[in-house]
């Protein structure tokens, strides 16, 4: 976050270029009065969630109901899930981590406790003059919202605190912004970027007045608000029809992955669970992970080796957030596409979070909005080298079974990436596997080459100048292959 702001402002501090500007943060705790019994909408679906998933996940519970899962989550008496929820202060620790991903010293903080949201100022006149005071004395260059605000509630704190004032929504923004690398990574931003600025254009300063004045320039004219508007809904427009030919583009490309028996795999979650780590272990891909949050921004498809021999191809998203604006959502959706078309999709969790639960209750959000929530899912809880060892081993012993639907892996250190590829290869059903009995010339090694590639092989005899194989092999090998089954072969091939 080093853009020099706008100089005809000469209240703003000027930050130069290539200074790292000092963020003052500030957050809302509003105290909502609920009904006895009630849950948040959030905290529902969460909930929700985490109930609808394999039974492993409450068991370790059940064996130790004194030590709290590895989701967050508890049982509680009646055998419910009690999911955590975001405080303020856990908020406002999120909200430092993204300023310090966008670039920004974090100053310091300051937290308002109300019962509603004051509609001129969101944090009220007495509040905002001790921001006001506060801003000033630790030297801050910008004001960070922990929320959303509307134009004219920007427009009022600034009037006050004389200094620069970004809401959430536009410090994620920023951070995409510096973390595109594509060329459709940059346009989607951009996108987001003008929807977001299209309805705070009104009252920026002077520069909004008449575009003329004086003898010869009177009449109903065009103020620079009007001019401004039109340049932007004409960007807007121009971006779009970009995206579109990135759209049609992506889907050929698609179009000619469906065309073979390949399933895609798309990794999704919270942002900083682990996923491009994960994606790394599993492809060797070499993508960057950080512990910054949206380091991933640009999709990754890279192909990964089942254990029956299939190949697939694995994608990785961008992570999503507690709040992801939804012009970002809208934006993104040519790359989110990935996920709607996916066969089968990763759904990457923090193990080592208390808060895991509730950030997944985000994904599911996420997920219903791009309407992809009833897909295929397995649920993987990374980063379980960071738990305690006794109960990193009750998680991961508790999920062992066949048919579990979540499992506990360590992408930094390799744990667990066995299995997980055991169960995917169980998940897909795209080119299935079969078992068959096979006699093969010795003189086709093109064929012997190929089985021993693309099928797993369980026994081998050299018989009279043949070779006599049992092996498991996809369908579509096996078409390449159906000249050399055994006529008795318990397995029928379609040529």
């Amino acid at each position: 976050m080093t853009r020099e702001p706008r100089r005809e402002d000469a209240r703003v501090p000027i930050v130069k270029e290539g200074e790292q500007e000092r963020a003052l943060l500030v957050g809302l705790d509003v105290r909502t009065r609920r009904a006895k019994g009630t849950v948040p909408a959030q905290a529902a679906v969460a909930r929700d969630a985490a109930q609808s998933t394999d039974p492993s996940l409450s068991s370790p519970q059940r064996a130790r109901k004194d030590a709290p899962s590895a989701s967050g989550a508890s049982a509680t008496s009646n055998g419910k899930l009690n999911i955590p929820e975001f405080d303020a202060e856990e908020s406002l620790a999120e909200l430092r981590t993204l300023a310090e991903s966008a670039g920004a010293k974090v100053a310091g903080k300051i937290l308002q406790h109300r019962d509603r949201p004051d509609p001129a100022t969101l944090i009220g006149a007495g509040k905002l003059q001790e921001l006001a005071g506060l801003a000033a004395s630790v030297n801050a260059d910008l004001l960070l919202f922990d929320h959303d605000l509307s134009p004219s509630q920007q427009r009022n704190i600034e009037a006050v605190v004389q200094r620069r004032v970004i809401d959430r929504t536009q410090l994620i923004l920023d951070i995409f912004a510096r973390h595109a690398r594509t060329r459709e990574g940059q346009l989607q931003v951009e996108l987001a970027q003008l929807q977001y600025l299209l309805p705070r254009l009104a009252g920026r300063g002077g520069e909004m007045s008449q575009l003329g004045g004086g003898i010869g320039t009177r009449g109903p004219g065009e103020t620079q608000l009007e001019t401004d508007r039109r340049k932007i809904y004409r960007r807007i427009r121009h971006v779009e029809q970009q995206l579109e030919n990135v759209r049609r583009i992506r889907a050929q490309q698609r179009q000619r992955r469906e065309s073979a028996p390949v399933a895609t795999i798309a990794l999704v979650g919270y942002t900083n669970a682990g996923k491009s780590t994960l994606f790394n272990a599993l492809t060797r891909a070499g993508v960057l992970s950080s512990p910054k949050m949206f380091a991933t921004l640009d999709p990754t498809i890279r192909g990964v080796d089942l254990p029956s021999k299939r190949k697939v191809l694995l994608s990785d998203t961008v992570g999503f957030i507690r709040n992801l604006p939804h012009t970002l959502v809208s934006a993104f959706r040519a790359t989110l596409e990935e996920v709607q078309r996916a066969s089968l999709i990763l759904h990457v969790s923090d193990a080592s979070s208390r808060l895991s639960a509730e950030q997944d209750a985000q994904v599911e959000i996420v997920l219903k909005e791009l309407e992809a929530e009833n897909k295929a899912r397995l649920r993987v809880m990374n980063k379980v080298d960071l738990l305690d060892e006794e109960v990193a081993a009750s998680l991961m012993a508790a999920s062992a079974h066949d048919k579990a639907r979540t499992l506990y892996v360590s992408a930094v250190e390799g744990t667990g990436l066995d299995r997980l590829l055991e169960r995917i290869d169980a998940m897909i059903e795209e080119d299935p596997v079969n078992r068959v009995h096979l006699r093969v010339p010795q003189d086709q090694g093109k064929a012997l080459a190929i089985l021993e590639a693309r099928a797993r092989i369980y026994s081998r005899k050299y018989l009279d100048g043949t070779v006599e194989l049992e092996a498991d092999a996809p369908e579509s090998v096996m078409r390449r292959m159906h000249e050399f089954v055994v006529p008795d072969s318990k397995v029928a091939v379609k040529p």
